[in-house]
């Protein structure tokens, strides 16, 4: 019945996930991006924030103290904007540097190294109000939104938590001055803010976890989709007989070019055979013309027996030529004895002298 009615019950085939990857449709979580930013730039603020923070200050105090009537002279206000560009870009770019890396880590922790030119373009139906009031409507958008509404109470929890274990601190200081409360409200909420980046990193993990999830279900295919996948890649199987056919006949022809020119047809006896030749004035070794087994075997002895070629069972030697060499190469070092043999026995029947085969 879940056939019938076409349930996509089969995992994606590997052609359709590279498919869907090559058109930029990954498991990816925006939530696990963000809150790595976040975590990292608010580490960024507590290692470099006093350091930034006093070199624009001494950027500052030094504009100010050389404002005068020089101030408007072209030359002086080129040289100021270059001092300031210079000090910012010197405070801010580990900063940013580090920042941008943080991003770019988090995008390739969850779907490596991808990009889609075409996910670039603008896409005119998400313009749509009525698709994008679809999407929210949806089961998807429900969940979302339900989501959206978690992480806003475990952020608060969070919050509220850290807060209440600096109660005390918070009470004390009232009594504080402003160069020293300064410091204590800023370091409050860079915990606060941390406390909260980690949590919400980890309700990520499992938003990430639910969006591979996702992904495969989406992916998921009929059993007719994974035939049809099939027959397109690999061809309808009547073309793949067609396909053989040829290529057992192409096989067949090029044995009737080369089977007659062999001395002897070594036979397993009936399932393999192997052509070999052996010119002691042109070859180091004996080389094997062709081989086959089962129709093509067989083809090789009837081209023996019409062109008065020798065949002799060697069971042994058949079965380790077809398996070591193939067609034009020379025979290995360990068969010289038993093919010597071999061609000292066709000799003896034609009444020659055997060439021995030497080794190369």
């Amino acid at each position: 019945m879940a056939e019938q009615s076409g349930e996509k019950s089969q995992e994606a085939t590997p052609h359709r996930k590279e498919q869907a990857r090559g058109q930029g449709q990954v498991a990816y979580s925006q939530d696990l991006s963000s809150a790595a930013l976040l975590i990292v730039g608010i580490l960024l603020l507590r290692t470099y924030g006093e350091n930034v923070i006093r070199m624009v200050g001494e950027l500052m105090r030094h504009q100010l103290s050389t404002v005068g009537p020089l101030a408007a002279d072209s030359t002086n206000i080129i040289a100021q904007s270059q001092t300031l560009i210079r000090t910012l870009g010197t405070a801010l770019l580990p900063v940013v540097g580090l920042l941008a890396l943080a991003g770019v880590l988090s995008s390739v922790f969850q779907v490596g190294f991808l990009f889609v030119p075409e996910r670039l373009a603008p896409d005119l139906k998400r313009l749509n109000p009525l698709s994008g009031l679809g999407r929210i409507l949806s089961l998807s958008g429900a969940m979302k939104l339900g989501f959206g509404m978690f992480k806003v109470a475990i952020v608060s929890i969070v919050a509220a938590s850290v807060l209440y274990l600096h109660y005390e601190e918070v009470l004390f200081a009232s009594a504080l001055s402003a160069r020293e409360l300064a410091p204590f409200m800023i370091d409050l909420a860079l915990t606060t803010a941390l406390w909260v980046g980690i949590a919400l990193f980890t309700l990520a993990l499992f938003d990430f976890a639910y969006q591979k999830w996702k992904h495969d279900q989406d992916l998921k295919m009929t059993r007719q989709e994974v035939v049809d996948e099939m027959k397109n890649m690999q061809g309808d199987p009547q073309m793949i007989a067609r396909r053989r056919a040829v290529q057992r006949q192409m096989a067949l022809n090029r044995m009737g070019d080369k089977v007659p020119q062999a001395d002897v047809i070594v036979t397993n006896p009936t399932e393999l055979a192997i052509a070999i030749q052996y010119k002691p004035d042109e070859m180091v070794a004996p080389i094997v013309l062709a081989k086959g087994a089962g129709v093509l075997a067989q083809r090789i002895r009837r081209l023996a027996l019409e062109h008065n070629i020798p065949v002799v069972e060697r069971k042994p030697l058949a079965r380790q030529l077809y398996k070591e060499v193939e067609p034009g190469h020379p025979v290995p070092d360990e068969s010289y004895a038993a093919v010597a043999e071999v061609l000292a026995y066709v000799y003896q029947l034609k009444g020659k002298k055997a060439p021995l085969p030497r080794a190369a």
